[in-house]
């Protein structure tokens, strides 16, 4: 049996709360995807039961279950909340963390709208660019509305061509997706002090044209890891691995 096989490497999708469908291109031999409770082929659960901190436990589940003393695991997104609670929970049983674009709430770095304009503005000679910038002047006035984030949606992507456009939808749990940031589920200041003594090593990808992460807010999310490797990956967006997948492939493959 391969090293793959006896220690895949879990990932955990975003959203948050969407099927981890999305997350099959990633260009991963050893991945196994997890469906969060609610999410793609899990049963769903009770409402309270989706905040984030109390899904912590269904990976310690799966560990157990999978018989491993210590799990690699990978999260995206929101994805990466859980994926940095689990370890400040469990992190004896954190053999590798793989944080990609992930959220910055739960450790409370700030991304303003001036760093979001930053990159924003990078974008400016794409022919989609005059069209996708009114969503975000909409949305830095004060006009959030799911009309300004529709247009919005290029930026999320290192390339926006015919290809992405036609790319499949996948399903999530819009109202677990409410509560997995509901009150009470984060607490940044004690979350950083248990990330000081993580022990694991941790790589963060973050992509270079991402609005959700920008790389300078990134660089400061993976000082907060002892073990760190920050890995901008170049023309990339939100989900790198569709962007470049050989460059997503050989950052995660250079994990030790």
């Amino acid at each position: 049996m391969d090293e793959g096989a006896l220690h895949p490497l879990i990932c955990l999708p975003g959203g948050p709360m969407t099927a981890s469908s999305y997350l099959a291109p990633l260009p991963l031999d050893d991945a196994l995807r997890l469906d969060l409770r609610g999410t793609g082929e899990s049963e769903e659960a009770s409402s309270e039961t989706y905040r984030v901190d109390r899904q912590v436990d269904d990976v310690e589940a799966l560990r157990r279950h999978l018989g491993l003393d210590r799990i690699r695991l990978l999260g995206h997104s929101a994805g990466g909340t859980l994926a940095i609670l689990y370890a400040a929970r469990y992190p004896q049983h954190v053999k590798e963390l793989v944080l990609v674009a992930p959220s910055p709430r739960v450790v409370g770095i700030d991304v303003t709208d001036e760093d979001r304009r930053e990159i924003a503005l990078t974008r400016s000679g794409e022919p989609w660019y005059a069209e996708a910038i009114k969503g975000f002047e909409e949305i830095w006035a004060g006009n959030v509305t799911a009309e300004a984030f529709e247009k919005i949606t290029p930026f999320w992507h290192g390339r926006w061509d015919d290809e992405r456009r036609a790319a499949d939808d996948h399903p999530a749990n819009e109202d677990a997706a409410e509560v997995y940031y509901s009150e009470g589920a984060l607490d940044p200041h004690a979350t950083r002090a248990a990330l000081k003594n993580l022990d694991a090593p941790t790589l963060l990808i973050a992509g270079e044209v991402d609005v959700a992460l920008p790389p300078k807010r990134a660089q400061e999310y993976a000082d907060l890891f002892p073990h760190a490797r920050f890995v901008v990956l170049p023309g990339t967006g939100h989900a790198p691995w569709l962007d470049d997948p050989e460059a997503f492939a050989a950052a995660v493959q250079r994990m030790p």
